[in-house]
């Protein structure tokens, strides 16, 4: 997504963008001469403060021989600055009494803490050498850090199945690789590598800062302007294709895959998905909505039929996940052997269910409340309004105000829901995959969920190695 004016890399004159006015008077917006975006949210009752990076860059705009460096590249951000040594950046926030954290996902990067609000200024100053200015060092330390938390994905079943999944309903689009990455990738990177994607990626109009509680919006400029990291960085040129429209590569209809990984598990870990809908779908709200009845919740369809009556597993629930043109829905559950074919059933029958009957009036009203109180409860947390303005800003979308946001749920009518079932979970619509210890019994169990025509069963290497995306 490249945001701003294109070719505006110098830091330049501060805009303030017209649209962040009493509309949302909550939130306050700067847009600087570079593209480079700060939004503020200002908590009067707290005396802390969330301040978060969002970097236009995640798995799903890197080429298949880069898959895994913007999730390295988060770790190296850590490995010290041209000021700060990585040990030092530890002992600087926790003497703070702050932590700092990062995170990759598909199509984004986040830097991010929480501090009292007279150490916002020294965090901002570490948090922007670390952003801008990483100086690459201690590669093969954290390269091996990557490499074993990539081996404990791969023996963690309940994590791995959700990246068979992202495959299966996505094929060899970029969205279906998963954000960790390739071991042979994370192997062969260089600090050469490494600096090239950077400049490539960390640039003024990619990012978003944000931040939320007691913070002041123009004190907080003020630091961005005299910091002289943004405009250095912003000599670089932005990739072409991966992260704009340009090239984009587009993402497969529905296509029922059936994929199983042999693994001596004592449970087998299920997902069925099917591709849902786009971040920017005004449908999202009904989408919410509708999990929260079908598997989301503990009053759930789901969780009621298959764990409260029957105690068939511990955890079943349904999800989805929202992208940039494109989205996917889905559900996971786990359960011994011996249970799984009912299960299973189960499973079938309250996803035909959702079809035909996809809530009643009493669902649909204790779903909407649901869904209303989380949005209301989180926006209790600093952490969680800085979370919004960084990715509604950087994935372009309007920051809602509390007030349109259940507005908007409150809007949402059982014809909505029923629409979006008939869509979404039609029958033979659904892609399946399965870790468990025998294949067999995983496909006999599968006969109630009526997979579409052509879903012959994939059997994956049992050492997990296509499971990370070493194969497409």
């Amino acid at each position: 997504m490249a945001a701003g004016a294109p070719g505006a890399r110098g830091m330049g004159a501060t805009a303030t963008d017209p649209h962040a006015s009493a509309a949302h008077a909550e939130h306050r917006l700067t847009t600087l001469g570079s593209g480079l975006r700060i939004a503020t949210e200002r908590v009067p009752s707290v005396r802390s403060a969330a301040l978060g990076f969002w970097i236009s860059s995640g798995s799903a705009g890197e080429l298949q021989d880069e898959a895994g460096i913007s999730h390295l590249l988060e770790h190296m951000l850590f490995r010290g600055t041209e000021h700060f040594g990585s040990e030092e950046i530890d002992q600087i926030f926790d003497a703070m009494g702050a932590e700092i954290n990062a995170g990759t996902d598909k199509e984004a990067t986040s830097v991010y803490t929480r501090v009292l609000d007279r150490h916002l200024a020294r965090a901002f100053e570490v948090m922007t050498e670390m952003v801008w200015a990483p100086r690459f060092g201690e590669l093969e330390a954290e390269r091996q850090v990557v490499l074993e938390e990539i081996a404990m994905y791969e023996d963690d079943p309940q994590d791995l199945v959700f990246d068979l999944l992202g495959r299966a309903v996505f094929g060899t689009h970029p969205l279906g690789r998963p954000v960790i990455g390739r071991a042979e990738v994370i192997a062969a990177a260089t600090r050469e590598q490494l600096a090239a994607f950077h400049q490539r990626r960390y640039l003024p109009q990619e990012i978003v800062i944000a931040a939320a509680g007691s913070v002041d919006h123009d004190e907080l400029v003020a630091l961005v302007e005299g910091s002289p990291y943004p405009s250095a960085s912003g000599a670089g040129t932005p990739d072409p294709a991966p992260n704009g429209e340009e090239g984009r590569e587009e993402v497969p209809g529905p296509e029922p895959r059936l994929e199983f990984l042999a693994k001596d598990t004592e449970q087998y870990h299920v997902c069925l998905g099917a591709n849902g809908l786009a971040r920017e779908d005004e449908r999202r709200f009904a989408l919410r909505v509708l999990e929260g009845i079908l598997g989301g919740t503990s009053s759930s369809r789901l969780f009621q039929e298959v764990r409260e009556r029957r105690g068939l597993a511990y955890s079943i629930f349904s999800f989805s996940n929202l992208y940039s043109h494109a989205g996917e829905v889905g559900l996971y559950v786990g359960t011994r052997p011996d249970n799984l074919k009912e299960a299973l059933a189960v499973v079938a029958a309250e996803l035909e269910r959702v079809v035909e009957d996809p809530a009643s009036e009493e669902e649909l009203v204790r779903s909407r409340e649901n869904l209303k109180g989380r949005v209301v409860l989180g926006m209790e947390s600093t952490g969680a309004r800085m979370s919004r303005l960084g990715t509604s800003l950087l994935h372009g979308m309007p920051i809602l105000s509390v007030d349109e946001i259940i507005a908007r749920i409150d809007s949402v009518q059982l014809e909505d829901l029923r629409e979006l079932a008939r869509e979404l979970f039609a029958p033979g619509r659904m892609s399946v995959v399965g870790i468990g210890p025998e294949r067999e019994r995983m496909l006999g169990a599968l006969e109630p969920l009526a997979l579409g025509a052509g879903a012959a069963v994939r059997d994956l290497p049992s050492s997990g190695g296509e499971a990370n995306g070493a194969a497409a």
